[in-house]
């Protein structure tokens, strides 16, 4: 049976990530009160490589629960340095004999946790260690095609958190939520080939990552991030494990441009063109959304 080109794991890959949000958050900034992340000199919308790829990690979780092979070493409330003590417990490594047991243990690392397999990890920590990673998936911080507006909007809540101010007549409580209308937001990612074959990435571990992306935003809801959807997934596949062309060649052929006079505020407010004549001998696109 022959392999879909985006499916191949012996190819490079380029691609193009769409989405956007509407009256929410898409990414909070700690260091700006959890305001949605700005460009300070363009107003442009950011989202962080690490905030798509929680997302990434926790949809595997869902579509591959108990599946061997498919755990998350990145996981809410589990310690990096116990995930490298499995290692070295399943295999009941020495770690005496450091570089033999780090070896063997950075093996079982990449055969056991998916993002360690897909986007690798530094895992040389404790006293139990399993080296370092370096992963084929590769993600940018994704930027919106505009300037957002960042707003604050304050709320009021009619239960108090402490029995102390019902006790002095308190009736509500305020706070706030912070949201931009609308941004429709660009990311890129790679997939190296040479990188993927030493971590043992496998036909279907790309199949999973295309259809996590799909998925992650379906099953990452909450009130403060508004509405948030995948407006795109556009994949570019080389003849070979080295590439055809440079990625910002092929990400070039793609141009996403508001077609309206005010504000954008929905995604058919724009126009989303790939100039398929410009794709080079030896490339191949998929378009697995849009």
């Amino acid at each position: 049976m022959t392999t879909a080109p985006h499916l191949d794991p012996a190819r490079k890959h380029d691609f193009v990530l769409l989405f956007d949000v509407r009256d929410g958050n898409p990414n909070g900034d700690p260091d700006a009160g959890g305001l949605p992340r700005t460009d300070p000199e363009t107003g442009e919308g950011l989202v962080t490589d690490v905030a798509v790829k929680r997302k990434i990690r926790n949809m595997i979780s869902l579509l591959k629960e108990g599946t061997p092979g498919y755990d998350i070493y990145v996981e809410a409330g589990v310690s990096l340095n116990s995930q490298h003590e499995r290692a070295y417990t399943a295999l009941k490594l020495d770690a005496k004999k450091k570089k033999d047991a780090i070896l063997a243990a950075q093996r079982w690392m990449c055969e056991t946790f998916f993002d360690v397999r897909m986007f690798g990890a530094v895992m040389s920590t404790g006293t139990q260690q399993a080296g370092r990673v370096q992963g084929p998936v590769q993600l940018t911080f994704a930027r919106s095609v505009d300037p957002v507006f960042p707003a604050e909007h304050s709320i009021t809540r009619v239960t108090q958190t402490k029995t102390e101010h019902i006790d002095k007549g308190e009736t509500t409580e305020m706070g706030n939520k912070r949201t931009i209308p609308y941004g429709l937001y660009v990311g890129y990612g790679h997939f190296s080939a040479p990188l993927a074959k030493k971590t043992g990435v496998t036909s279907d571990d790309l199949a999973v990552l295309w259809r996590s992306m799909q998925l992650m935003f379906e099953h990452d809801r909450a009130s403060s991030r508004g509405e948030m959807a995948l407006r795109g997934l556009h994949v570019f596949t080389h003849s070979d494990a080295f590439g055809n062309a440079p990625a910002h060649e092929l990400f070039e052929l793609m141009s996403v441009r508001a077609q309206v006079a005010g504000p954008p505020r929905s995604f058919s407010d724009y126009q989303v063109k790939l100039d398929e004549s410009g794709i080079p001998d030896g490339v191949t696109y998929t378009r697995v959304v849009g």
